[in-house]
């Protein structure tokens, strides 16, 4: 303990550095703190939890090959447990833009949960009864740490906050598709009259995308679910035990209940990140999605008096300063903002995911990083749009009907009847007389009333088949 008594003095291969006194962190990370005062953003619960699962589980098969001792496993075990229950995220301080490898925060790891199972032992912090690198690192890289906890971290927060959002959200689209399925009302291609459809229909897109979505996410699963664990340094597993790779493997499934297996190849594992270039692809088409749908639903939304108004949008606030009772699709646009949040951060990922240097990739912490913060923005804001937004939407089926009986592109029904010539000519008279095309068609003798009501009906127009040509 230094002489202020607010700090200690701890030791690394560099020298002897100032620590404060109650933090669990040692030299290494405190010239982290030193190193890397970039952006004073430091990794979240996510990653600084798969971290702790990671040293746990190399804590288990280390006890079990016998090469850290029972009493100095179970410490560092019930250390870990404690990171991973997140006592200890305020320990975990280092700058995300550090060390391409994150070799400063799998050190940060080793020594908040050395000095911790040293202190579970009954020794003071400092004292280094449990050993950073001997013991929470061994048989270990940050080589091959910091691409394993960016693999767990990256499908934890799938399974476990996103893929359950998307669902959330596709439900209310599929509860919309059922209750809408009855509205018809006109179609929309290049934002110009299209002949009808139903906005079940629409809302049946939407849920579509987003079921698909869900599915692209699904399936990076089999080489996120790869762990580089045991390649140490550079791939070639030196000072690691051949059996641990597998034995670390089946604990991390075990604690995460996710199936995780060791890396096919190494090195692959260690020098590039395509996994997770692939996966944050797959977020990245997911934030599109949601961006599309959003847009969709601010235009059909638009209004209330001057815009297309087919459908009626939650008053979720005041849209406003200056004008009274003007209400703003303020969810929907946050929905906006985030996917350009998830392009960016997609750059990021797929540019550091193609960089990096012969047999290690040096991108690993703003990868991993981008990664997780894309997740948890979509995972947020498709919940938030799914109960705040689209569960409250109404539609506004009278101002529909009365839409689509005056659109022209009914007159994309007359073809099979009267020919594309005669029917072009009967939309552009509407147009211009300011009448239906049912009027038209009707007044010109090209249908009898009878025929207009069988050919221009707008719901039997979105169905497939040719109307008129019926038995």
């Amino acid at each position: 303990m230094s002489e202020d008594q607010e700090h200690r003095i701890e030791e690394d291969s560099l020298g002897e550095m100032q620590v404060p006194a109650e933090a669990y962190w040692g030299a290494q990370t405190q010239r982290a703190i030193a190193n890397f005062p970039i952006s004073d953003i430091v990794f979240g619960r996510r990653f600084v939890r798969a971290l702790g699962i990671v040293k746990k589980a190399a804590a288990q098969a280390n006890r079990e090959l016998a090469y850290v001792d029972e009493e100095t496993a179970e410490a560092v075990i019930a250390a870990a447990d404690e990171v991973i229950d997140g006592e200890h995220d305020d320990q975990f301080p280092v700058d995300v833009f550090q060390t391409g490898s994150g070799t400063s925060s799998n050190m940060n790891a080793n020594e908040v949960i050395a000095n911790r199972a040293a202190e579970i032992q009954g020794a003071d912090i400092g004292d280094r009864v449990v050993h950073p690198n001997d013991d929470v690192n061994f048989g270990q890289s940050s080589n091959d740490v910091i691409p394993t906890a960016m693999h767990v971290a990256a499908l934890e927060a799938v399974d476990k906050d996103l893929l359950p959002a998307l669902e959330v959200l596709e439900a209310e689209l599929a509860e919309k598709e059922r209750e809408f399925d009855g509205v018809v009302k006109t179609g929309r291609t290049h934002l110009q009259d299209a002949t009808p459809v139903r906005l079940g229909q629409e809302f049946g897109g939407y849920r579509t995308q987003v079921q698909k979505g869900r599915a692209r996410v699904e399936n990076t699963r089999v080489h996120l679910s790869e762990l580089a664990l045991g390649g140490t340094a550079v791939g070639t597993g030196l000072n690691t035990d051949p059996e641990f790779p597998e034995l670390a493997a089946a604990y991390i499934s075990e604690e995460t209940g996710i199936e995780f297996r060791e890396a096919d190849n190494h090195f692959e594992a260690q020098a590039a990140h395509d996994a997770m270039s692939e996966a944050h692809g797959a977020l990245n088409v997911v934030a599109g999605s949601l961006n599309k749908i959003a847009n969709d639903l601010r235009l059909l939304a638009s209004g209330p008096r001057n815009g297309l108004g087919e459908i009626e949008q939650p008053e979720n606030q005041p849209g406003s300063s200056i004008m009274p009772g003007k209400i703003n699709p303020v969810v929907a646009e946050a929905v906006n903002q985030v996917h350009k949040q998830v392009v960016g951060n997609d750059a990021a990922v797929s540019a550091g995911a193609a960089e990096g240097q012969i047999d290690l990739n040096l991108y690993k912490p703003v990868i991993a990083h981008n990664f997780l913060e894309s997740t948890e923005l979509l995972s947020n804001s498709a919940t938030v749009f799914a109960e705040k937004f689209v569960a409250k939407l109404e539609a506004n089926e009278a101002h529909c009907e009365q839409q689509v009986e005056r659109s022209m592109a009914l007159a994309t029904a007359l073809n099979p009847a009267i020919g594309y010539d005669k029917a072009s000519k009967v939309a552009k008279q509407a147009l211009a007389e300011g009448k239906s095309v049912k009027e038209v068609a009707v007044d010109e003798g090209y249908l009898t009333a009878a025929e207009a009501e069988t050919v221009l009906a707008p719901e039997r127009m979105t169905h497939p088949g040719i109307l008129g040509n019926e038995d």
